[in-house]
């Protein structure tokens, strides 16, 4: 290292100059190939494209694959668990699963209290 800064040769991604590249130079690649990715998925035009927004997805992706949180803290080279916990937060496809799970019975509910209903209490501790 020369003045605090990593020789170029150093680093694994370079810019056309032969200069380490900047999170600025990611975010513009990233741009970049999804606008022309837009040609083959149109949809791709509606939505937000960013490194962050692939990070997040592929933690998310890792997660709900069932990787362990602190497998995927490390590699977003994260400090702590609590800012990986943000990954972790139910999405979309899990908020679906739990509502599905609870589609209303075919008869309506017996206006009785909670202690007195044990399919209930089954059902909520099932989830």
């Amino acid at each position: 290292m020369a003045g605090g800064k990593a020789c170029p040769e150093h680093h694994l991604f370079l810019n056309r100059n032969g200069q380490s590249i900047t999170r600025f130079g990611i975010h513009t690649l990233v741009e970049r190939y999804a606008s022309r990715a837009c040609a083959q998925s149109p949809s791709l035009g509606t939505k937000r494209v960013s490194p962050h927004v692939i990070r997040h997805s592929t933690a998310t992706h890792l997660l709900r694959s069932g990787a362990d949180i602190n497998t995927v803290r490390a590699w977003l080279g994260h400090v702590s668990l609590t800012t990986t916990n943000i990954y972790a937060e139910t999405d979309l496809e899990t908020k679906a699963r739990a509502l599905a799970q609870c589609a209303p019975a075919a008869e309506p509910a017996v206006n009785k209290p909670w202690r007195q209903q044990p399919d209930l209490m089954t059902f909520l501790r099932s989830l």
